[in-house]
């Protein structure tokens, strides 16, 4: 299948990383749903801008974390494209604090959406894609680095990379191939947002390249797993400019 043929979810779609996603998937030819949670507005925007620059794309919403909800979204992307070929599973959220004063109503929070979240998209994903395609969820590179207040972001992701592996395994047959990537420090709000700009510093000179990651730069790996990449399976690529 040519990847002018191939049928795109990415879910959160409008957040730093996943619209940059959304928009080198539909630049190499392929129709982008961008999926959102809660306001459509942003989800708008960058399917409007795919759409202005001669892609394909349209919107959908669902939470995550509710099973029906995540298997309405994918019926709607197949009522609307005829099926689903790719599923990007960007959506989560990270909630940073120490682990003796983590409050468990944020860690079920965090692990609702990261974890359950995964598990039930992947689920649909494993049941609905069509031969030959792919899914790449989203792990991170913090499970290596071991960052204080990290403890239960890392966990959840922790989950997410162990999960890949197995799901491909049980696709066996199928020509389906399942990996995950692993952002390290990227210039997004997600990352960005309420750490002292010394800390900033340090993580953008911790790479031997010396910068933090960009948008861009996870969005070329994802479109190398999500085309040509047929005999890339069961892996977890660390996209973090060699901090580790």
């Amino acid at each position: 299948m040519s990847d002018n043929e191939r049928i795109v979810l990415v879910t959160g779609g409008s957040g730093g990383i996943g619209r940059r996603v959304a928009a080198r998937l539909a630049a190499d030819g392929m129709t982008v749903v961008v999926h959102y949670a809660g306001n459509p507005a942003p989800a708008e925007e960058v399917a409007k801008q795919i759409i202005a620059d001669g892609g394909t794309a349209g919107t959908a919403q669902a939470d995550v974390t509710d099973p029906q909800q995540v298997q309405d979204l994918f019926d709607t992307v197949e009522r609307q494209f005829g099926g689903v070929d790719v599923v990007v599973n960007t959506a989560g959220v990270m909630i940073l604090s120490p682990l003796t004063e983590m409050s468990v109503d944020d860690f079920d929070t965090m692990h609702r959406i990261n974890v359950r979240g995964a598990f039930l998209l992947s689920q649909q994903a494993a049941r609905r894609l069509r031969t030959g395609g792919a899914l790449i969820n989203f792990a991170s590179t913090v499970r290596k680095l071991a960052l204080p207040t990290y403890t239960a972001y890392a966990a959840s992701k922790a989950a997410v990379e162990a999960l890949t592996p197995i799901l491909a395994k049980e696709l066996r047959g199928r020509d389906i191939t399942v990996n995950a990537v692993a952002p390290g420090p990227t210039a997004t709000p997600f990352f960005l947002d309420g750490k002292p700009q010394e800390v900033i510093d340090n993580l953008a000179e911790a790479a031997p390249l010396e910068r933090l990651g960009e948008p861009d730069d996870t969005a070329e790996v994802v479109a190398f797993l999500a085309g040509p990449a047929r005999w890339v399976n069961g892996q977890t690529i660390f996209v973090n400019g060699g901090v580790i």
